[in-house]
């Protein structure tokens, strides 16, 4: 019977190491000295000429001479012979290897292939799957197999841990071991050629030993699958990320704003945000995170009660949830009178709840059952300060079958050390959450609040608005004969025609080729006017005084026509001139200007943009990034995340915006992205919006044929994500 792929990497029956060895500090002898350390019950079999045995077991020479083909093979030969012992391997009937080797992708073969594509091929044809090059191997606990080359091992758990680091693996499980963090499975994914994040994340969502899974990230290569995988996975059990590179300098430049908004980080928050995976700043914070996600109940929601005996910690825990954007519960008046009949006269009545420093555990358990009696509490933090007069220990054991019947989220933080040490064991030993400061506790449930969160978001199915009043065909073949022609950019009469067949309201703009003419297309259109310069090499026209605006008479439209072009021939020698755009002044005193785009990115593909727009748009840099599709609330959460959306809702004498109306443009220009692949950047900016609803003043679109642009991470989610060994990009990097 052939077994799962699964099966040969977490629960092999037998494991060779070929390059074991006995030589102190190399990586062949601490695999092999891990594995038989760990206390693996099947056969381990060592592979090296050079001895007769490693560690005491017997060696055999090469790979053709083992007794039985090793369910695991777990590869740290020089890069050179890694190509010959995976097909060795493979004619023997191993399906399954870690390749440990670092420098395959340096290294080239007689036919001028990198060792890496080699090695890839030649396991291809023999259905073998990879884990790594460039790796630190895989610890699974349940199995008893430590197959790797870390300094320690891990303790057993149940936390799925999958990092693209090597080094950091090391680290973290150092930082676990004396903390008392268990693992059910840890892996080292190295240069991911073969197997990565998806393939992993869709074995761990599965796995019965694994209740939350960790991620450490430093880029995905290959979004569609990562996407559909972290989606399948964070429906059934927390998963946790913790993302490198967040401050990376010298992004690539874009000719649009939002290109320039849509920075790499920002596009990666995004894409876990749509996943329902929790990103966290540090390692410790993955630890803090599972800590509360994966032992507690879910929230109704982000109203927070807290019930401490000294007044100091509760305020640090309110400062920590409110800016945080968490909220404080307000208390019912029923609540309060329960409270008053339990506490002392001088308690602080209302929340925090402070029940005072000489608190007994009847008093903590009296305030704790009426909290959690409250529908407006969410969930409660517990805080106890050590004092002379009760001990800690003794008031957490009267909690705590409290806590274990509680249905909603309790989370304790016993301040101090060595003071407190007995009762956050007792805490750890009935998994109840715990933490050492009130702002981890408290981060910790605005993370488990956006858990639930993201959760109910990723069960939304994005669906499209009906009524557009032009078929999508017409701008599809708009844009295909703008692609044939090789027009990189559209002009801004033809990129309001591709928004219009969208839905998205706009100014009219007519078009003039000299300045003579733009005064008489004027006086046609009724002043006042606002004149534009069109030119195909200027992408932001008041770059180069290309905008003129409130225009009376055929006169002034001509003299500023005439110093445009006089301008741009002194500023941009090199640019073309095309001509002039006419459009009517709009008059809408009360109007905010809004930038909705389209940028590509190269991970995930497109991605929509929403902020405050204008001429300094990147400059305030107020913006949400979302990927498409969205839905209409989808997309009215996403600018609820901005700045701007405060000031729609309107304040002094200006009235609340048609918030709809920009909801509803974001949405139409998210199916454009899907729908148009060919569309690599698009502004409209500014979006003018106010009472009387909104309307797209300027428009810039860039095309480029469809593939050479990244598939968008969403299309085609439910793509297998587990591609035949060979087929994922390999990245390169210095560990």
């Amino acid at each position: 019977m052939t077994k799962p792929p699964w099966e040969r990497f977490f629960r092999p029956q037998s494991v060779a190491v070929v390059g074991a060895s006995c030589r102190l500090h190399s990586v062949g002898r601490t695999v092999m000295k891990n594995i038989l350390d760990s206390g693996f019950n099947g056969p381990v079999l060592p592979v090296n000429p050079k001895y007769a045995a490693v560690c005491g077991v017997l060696a055999y020479r090469e790979v053709n001479q083992l007794p039985l083909a090793p369910d695991l093979a777990v590869i740290c030969t020089p890069p050179a012979a890694t190509p010959g012992v995976v097909g060795a391997l493979g004619r023997l009937g191993t399906r399954a290897a870690i390749v440990l080797t670092a420098g395959l992708e340096q290294g080239r073969n007689g036919r001028g292939q990198t060792l890496q594509t080699a090695v890839l091929e030649t396991a291809r044809a023999y259905s073998m799957r990879l884990m790594g090059p460039n790796c630190l191997g895989l610890i699974s606990t349940g199995a008893n197999l430590n197959a790797s080359f870390a300094a320690g091992s891990a303790l057993p758990g149940d936390i799925g841990f999958v990092t693209q680091s090597g080094a950091l693996a090391t680290a973290v499980l150092d930082w676990a071991s004396p903390r008392g963090v268990g693992f059910s499975h840890f892996v080292s994914l190295g240069n991911s050629a073969d197997l990565g994040f998806a393939n992993l994340l869709d074995f761990l969502a599965e796995d019965r030993a694994t209740r939350a899974i960790l991620l450490y990230v430093e880029a995905v290569t290959q979004a569609r699958q990562f996407m559909a995988a972290a989606q399948r996975a964070a429906c059934k059990k927390p998963v946790v990320a913790v993302k490198a590179g967040r401050a990376r300098e010298g992004a690539q430049a874009a000719a649009s704003h939002t290109g320039a908004l849509a920075g790499v980080d920002v596009v990666y928050d995004a894409a876990f945000r749509r996943t329902g995976i929790v990103r966290v700043g540090s390692i410790e914070g993955l630890f803090n995170a599972v800590e509360t996600l994966a032992r507690s109940h879910p929230p109704r929601g982000d109203r927070l009660a807290i019930l401490t005996n000294g007044g100091g910690p509760g305020v640090l825990a309110t400062d920590a949830l409110i800016l945080g954007g968490g909220r404080l519960a307000t208390l019912s008046p029923h609540t309060l009178r329960q409270l008053d009949d339990a506490l002392p006269s001088n308690w602080s009545r209302g929340n925090p709840v402070d029940i005072i420093g000489d608190a007994t555990g009847e008093r903590y358990v009296a305030a704790l059952k009426a909290l959690l009696a409250d529908p407006a509490v969410d969930g409660v933090l517990v805080l106890h300060c050590p004092t002379a007069l009760v001990e800690g220990r003794e008031i957490a054991e009267q909690l705590i079958p409290l806590i274990r019947t509680a249905d909603r989220p309790i989370l304790t933080c016993w301040l101090g050390h060595s003071a407190v040490a007995a009762a956050r064991r007792l805490f750890a030993a009935e998994r109840i959450p715990g933490f050492e400061s009130p702002e981890d506790a408290v981060q910790a449930f605005l993370q488990l609040s956006a858990f639930e969160r993201l959760r109910s978001e990723v069960r939304q199915s994005a669906t499209f608005p009906e009524g557009v009043s032009v078929p999508p065909e017409a701008a599809r073949r708009m844009v295909c004969e703008a692609v044939a022609k090789g027009i990189a950019w559209l002009d801004e009469r033809a990129a309001k025609q591709l928004l219009t067949y969208y839905g998205v309201p706009v100014v009219e703009s007519r078009f003039a080729r000299t300045a003579e003419e733009a005064a008489r297309v004027a006086e046609q259109v009724g002043f006042p006017v606002a004149l534009k310069v069109v030119s195909p090499d200027v992408t932001h026209k008041s770059d180069v005084g290309g905008v003129a605006l409130d225009l009376e008479g055929t006169g002034a439209v001509k003299r500023a026509a005439d110093a445009m072009a006089q301008r741009l021939r002194e500023d941009r020698p090199a640019a073309r001139l095309e001509g002039f755009s006419v459009q009517p002044m709009v008059r809408r005193p009360h109007a905010h200007e809004i930038i909705v785009g389209i940028n590509n990115d190269q991970t995930f593909g497109p991605v929509i943009v929403v902020g405050q727009g204008g001429t300094a748009t990147e400059i305030i840099a107020d913006r949400a990034v979302g990927l498409p599709p969205l839905s209409s609330q989808q997309a009215a959460e996403l600018l609820g995340e901005t700045r701007v959306s405060k000031l729609l809702a309107g304040y002094r004498n200006r009235p609340p915006a048609d918030v709809g109306a920009v909801v509803h443009a974001v949405v139409q220009v998210a199916r454009l992205a899907v729908e148009l692949p060919e569309v690599t950047e698009l502004d409209i900016n500014p979006l003018l919006v106010d009472e009387r609803g909104a309307i797209a003043l300027d428009a810039r679109v860039r095309l480029a044929p469809a593939e050479r642009n990244t598939p968008p991470a969403l299309r085609q989610s439910s793509v297998a994500t587990q591609p035949p060994a060979g087929t994922v990009k390999p990245v390169s990097r210095t560990r």
